[in-house]
């Protein structure tokens, strides 16, 4: 069974963190993934920096323009991930635009996937239609589960269909705007979050986009398996660097929430 699919099987909410590969410094990826485990973290999704993210919000998009700046490239990620299994065993997954993969070629790029211990990919500008008619096969082929965001202006006809292709989690993003951009939900979002509940679907529900302490980690999770933060994690990457990964993780799941 894949990885992520145990996890999700764990009687409790799950914390996800996103950090972009290749940053503060280009070989800091795998110090982090470490630290992030050790904290007590559920899951991991590395960031593969692309030149046009276009639902990063701008802290994501720095953090990205400055793991390109550092040399961060899908085959230096591939090569710092090789060994990564021998220490780490939580669920991986890889997040970034299909471009570099094409470039790379998806095949390789899922066998590469494959070999080194990823779990799943999360692409947000790969159309659901295209995924299913043209990789998920080959995804499957290599184990590898594939991720969806939805939004609140998702049809409930196209939520069903994502429902249906999907063998993990589905990616609930908590409003229409980019990462990084909120501070806490309204009851907009609580009865989007609700709503989706409600459709009784196969697969998880994660909530991502405006998590940044324990108060809105608990907020996303009241109607979800878990949550996902990015912004706030790169924030504090930024001024703390690697030597206090774990107080941030505390602040999400301990009753204390941290300022950023």
């Amino acid at each position: 069974m894949n990885r992520i699919n145990k996890k999700l099987k764990e009687d409790k909410k799950l914390l996800s963190i996103y950090f972009s590969a290749g940053y503060p410094n280009l070989n800091d990826t795998v110090p982090i993934i470490q630290n992030l485990e050790k904290s007590g973290v559920d899951m991991i999704e590395i960031g593969l920096p692309f030149s046009d993210p276009l639902a990063d919000g701008p802290t994501i998009q720095a953090s990205s323009t400055q793991a390109l700046k550092n040399g961060m490239t899908t085959e230096i990620l591939f090569n710092q991930l090789k060994d990564i299994r021998k220490t780490v065993s939580i669920p991986l997954i890889i997040m970034g635009y299909f471009n570099p993969m094409l470039q790379y070629g998806v095949e390789a790029f899922c066998k590469k996937c494959q070999e080194i211990g990823i779990d799943g990919l999360i692409i947000p500008d790969l159309p659901v239609d295209v995924y299913n008619e043209q990789y998920k096969a080959t995804f499957e082929a290599y184990g590898l589960i594939n991720v969806f965001l939805i939004t609140p202006q998702t049809s409930a006809e196209r939520i069903h269909f994502i429902d249906s292709i999907s063998n993990g989690f589905i990616y609930m993003v908590s409003s229409a705007s980019v990462t990084g951009s909120n501070s806490g939900f309204g009851d907009e979002q609580t009865s989007y979050f609700k709503r989706i509940a409600g459709m009784n679907l196969k697969n998880s529900l994660i909530v991502g986009f405006g998590i940044s302490n324990n108060e809105t980690f608990t907020q996303a999770t009241k109607y979800s398996k878990g949550a996902i933060i990015g912004s706030a994690f790169i924030k504090h990457l930024k001024c703390e660097k690697i030597k206090s990964i774990s107080s941030f993780i505390h602040s999400i799941k301990d009753n204390h929430i941290e300022h950023l």
